[in-house]
């Protein structure tokens, strides 16, 4: 009786310990590729907002935004990122403690730079998740890109929109379309001061209340309710 239980094989034999590899699932797989890109966009934005903040309030002057905007679009080439991924990388933002980390003007022209060069054509931010503003989103939007934008928006937004369509599911600070180009910004809610400031084209079109329009507007169209408003001054065409 002995010698047949000598001859059975161990089952369990083919589970020691020395024989266990742990399998890495895609789902733990896609959140390592994901957390390194977010650590890239994080570090990226770093770079820039340490040479743009020297100052406790950031100036605004279209200038310095052409050229803010400029260094930007060059700090991240090469770095290819999703709607998902800037979505992720506003919330890390969002959550930061580090006070030049959050300066809404250098911040939403890099958010800007990274949905004008994501491969996807529509994005969706849900900027009411957020407890902070994000200003001048939209800007310099492409033709044939589609932003919408879940909530109300901060100052600026759709500033120099070349094309694009921004839709805002909320209401707009100051400065809506300022320096429009072309393109289509449509905001559900209400719209704030200087609506479409130096606006050379395009449509902006406000469900709800304006409350003023841009004086200095060369081109374009803003429709309030259905109902054109602020037609252009012929003193103020060039």
């Amino acid at each position: 009786m002995q010698g047949i239980f000598k001859t059975v094989k161990n089952p369990f034999s083919d589970f020691q310990p020395e024989r266990y590899h742990k399998i890495e699932h895609n789902a733990e797989r896609v959140m390592r590729v994901k957390e390194g890109v977010i650590n890239a966009l994080v570090n990226s934005y770093r770079g820039i907002v340490d040479k743009e903040t020297n100052n406790l309030v950031w100036m605004v002057e279209h200038e310095h935004v052409v050229k803010v905007y400029e260094k930007i679009v060059i700090a991240t080439q090469g770095l290819v990122c999703s709607a998902s991924d800037i979505e992720a990388f506003c919330s890390v933002i969002d959550s930061a403690e580090d006070m030049p980390l959050r300066v809404p003007g250098p911040l939403g022209l890099y958010l800007s730079a990274l949905i004008n060069h994501c491969p996807e054509k529509k994005l969706v931010l849900r900027i009411s998740d957020y407890q902070r503003s994000f200003h001048f989103l939209g800007y310099h939007l492409p033709k044939t890109k589609m932003l919408i934008l879940d909530g109300n928006a901060g100052d600026f937004t759709g500033s120099a929109m070349c094309g694009g369509s921004l839709i805002i599911h909320g209401s707009g600070g100051d400065w809506c379309g300022a320096g429009m180009l072309s393109g289509e910004l449509r905001i559900h809610k209400n719209a704030g001061q200087m609506t479409g400031e130096w606006m050379h084209g395009g449509v902006i079109k406000v469900q709800g209340i304006i409350e003023s329009i841009g004086q200095n507007r060369y081109g374009g169209e803003i429709f309030q309710n259905g109902k054109t408003v602020g037609l252009n001054n012929p003193e103020n065409l060039p």
